[in-house]
């Protein structure tokens, strides 16, 4: 295989004075690195070094996001998954039970007794995209270790009064306005 100096050479672009001069300097500074001790600096092999220090990262970045979307899809799977195994029934539809997802109040309609876990707490309300179930209460609360937004966490309601209340014998008037 013919050097580039040759191929320059051949083609013109350099004369022989040059090409001489040039390997000239090139075997004076490696001799001059040989006494001394001391690498000059490439630039062009640190620059080649630095793109590949660059790609390396950037492999390493995009290798990072593959698992973290392996592992949320992974995670997804298993709330899929639990979510079908221990589904509840939502009983004939007939009571409109509201909750509040997010800062929108969704209706869900169930049977009484239905209505009735949800109130006490034995079911819980899980969301995946558009599709509500109901699960219970055990199955929400791994579910929310994996995904704590696609749980539906409705407070209890007490309707018990509080025995340090000293009104509580007395009703509050439907036409009380403040």
């Amino acid at each position: 295989m013919v050097s580039l100096q040759e191929q320059l050479l051949k083609a013109g672009l350099v004369d022989t004075k040059k090409a001489k001069r040039v390997s000239h300097e090139k075997s004076r500074q490696k001799k001059v690195e040989r006494q001394t001790g001391q690498q000059s600096i490439d630039e062009a092999r640190e620059a080649a070094l630095d793109a590949q220090r660059k790609h390396r990262d950037r492999v390493r970045e995009l290798n990072a996001q593959q698992d973290t979307a392996a592992k949320q899809k992974a995670i997804m799977a298993q709330i899929v998954q639990m979510v079908q195994q221990s589904r509840q029934a939502k009983g004939a539809g007939e009571i409109a039970y509201n909750y509040t997802y997010g800062t929108k109040i969704e209706r869900l309609f169930v049977s009484a007794a239905v209505r009735a876990q949800l109130v006490a707490g034995h079911l819980v309300i899980v969301r995946l995209g558009d599709v509500v179930e109901l699960v219970p209460k055990v199955v929400a609360d791994k579910i929310a270790e994996r995904d704590p937004s696609s749980v539906v966490r409705v407070p209890k309601t007490s309707t018990v009064a509080d025995e340090d209340d000293p009104y509580a014998e007395y009703a509050i008037p439907d036409d009380l306005m403040w």
